[in-house]
């Protein structure tokens, strides 16, 4: 296939955003009834999945009527619904306030899996860009999560938390049940605790975001760095 004809459309797959490859008409590239996927869009893992398996993002999942559901399973409480902000919430970001960006990056759910941040406070800027084996993306979002709010030392310092995984995002701050990554969630909010105040702000993906798109950049990078 000639990537260079190849074009990237945003879709879903088993519950998972993903990247379907398409020709400039717009058409899935389809061989023998599959079509080609990627996690990251610019990540070189790509999948061959059956076309049937691949929907529109927006399309509801099957037999969801219940309440609503995250990728893994964790169930949100009803006062929740469709309150999930997909935007940069409205604070004023000081001087005094260190931003962590954080983004975790699977070829795979699970696959090998890297974890990205960036942190800033004042003039001072620090890069994470780690490889952490085989996981799944929602492990390498927590993960990048735990990892960045360990490099911080000040914990009395006001910190605000940038992500755009809905999941992390639910159950860490929205009460949301998980039924995986126990161990892990809990690390975290033990983590948290530490500090004085610490606030979680959700962001779309792949929206322009600066310090979101670094943090997706580190997290592939990670993945990529792995292959070579």
């Amino acid at each position: 296939m000639n990537k260079d004809k190849t074009e990237w459309k945003r879709m879903r797959f088993k519950g998972n955003k993903v990247w379907l490859a398409t020709g400039h008409d717009g058409k899935p590239i389809v061989k023998a009834d599959k079509v080609l996927i990627k996690y990251q869009v610019d990540q070189d893992y790509e999948y061959w999945v059956h076309k049937n398996g691949v929907k529109h993002v927006d399309s509801p999942e099957p037999g969801n009527t219940g309440r609503r559901k995250n990728q893994s399973g964790a169930r949100s409480p009803k006062k929740y619904k469709n309150k999930l902000r997909d935007k940069v919430q409205e604070e004023k970001i000081s001087d005094d306030i260190i931003c962590i960006y954080t983004d975790g990056a699977s070829s795979g759910n699970p696959g090998p899996s890297g974890i990205g941040a960036l942190l800033l406070f004042r003039n001072h800027e620090k890069e994470i860009s780690k490889y952490i084996g085989i996981a799944t993306n929602n492990i390498a979002e927590l993960e990048a999560i735990r990892v960045a709010l360990l490099e911080v030392k000040k914990t009395d310092l006001p910190v605000r938390v940038f992500t755009d995984s809905s999941y992390a995002y639910g159950v860490l701050t929205l009460g949301w049940t998980a039924k995986k990554n126990l161990e892990l969630i809990r690390s975290i909010k033990n983590v948290i605790t530490k500090f004085k105040d610490l606030k979680f702000i959700k962001v779309r993906g792949h929206e322009g975001v600066e310090g979101n798109e670094k943090a997706d950049f580190l997290a592939t990078s990670a993945l990529k760095k792995k292959k070579t």
